[in-house]
């Protein structure tokens, strides 16, 4: 996997001061998407140990809030399978931290609409992030005023509910 961005003291995606991964790799294309140079999967620097080690260094002070992962898309299958080592990892050494995932997938009884993007990892992956916000990005209901997402369509999902009682439920309105 390659990432496109990190930032450090992230305040716009996600509650609190955060720590962003902006993954490589999106098969949505969503059109005016924010990010389009982050589509390719080959965009940027690749994921390693050194990467891993400078976020969780990123992630210890008590000042953050927890991890975001954007993109891209940090839900493409191969994405999946290179994130779940290092999210189960950040919830090992840094268990008081929250994560939250932005997705153009859609959430259906606790695995994604889009078949294709469901993978051997997908349910360990989702078991361990706190906040999902899902859908594609539409232009057509684009509004400045939601908080954490950009169109009207996107839900903010508290995934952890949602997991445990099987109907979806939304950690904003």
């Amino acid at each position: 996997m390659n990432y496109a961005e990190i930032k450090k003291t992230d305040i716009a995606n996600g509650e609190g001061v955060r720590v962003s991964l902006f993954v490589s790799g999106c098969t949505h294309r969503c059109k005016n998407c924010f990010n389009a140079v982050a589509w390719d999967f080959h965009y940027g620097k690749p994921f390693t140990k050194q990467t891993e080690d400078e976020l969780i260094a990123a992630l210890a002070p008590a000042y953050i809030a927890g991890l975001s992962l954007l993109g891209g898309e940090p839900m493409e299958p191969e994405n999946q399978r290179a994130l779940l080592p290092f999210v189960k990892r950040v919830k090992r050494e840094l268990p008081d931290k929250n994560i939250w995932c932005y997705t153009g997938n859609t959430l259906a009884g606790g695995k994604f609409k889009e078949e294709e993007k469901n993978c051997e990892a997908t349910q360990e992956l989702l078991s361990y992030i706190d906040v999902l916000v899902d859908g594609l990005f539409e232009e057509e209901k684009k509004d400045i005023r939601l908080k954490f997402r950009g169109s009207s369509n996107q839900r903010v999902i508290d995934l952890k509910k949602t997991l445990k009682t099987g109907k979806t439920v939304l950690y904003l309105q």
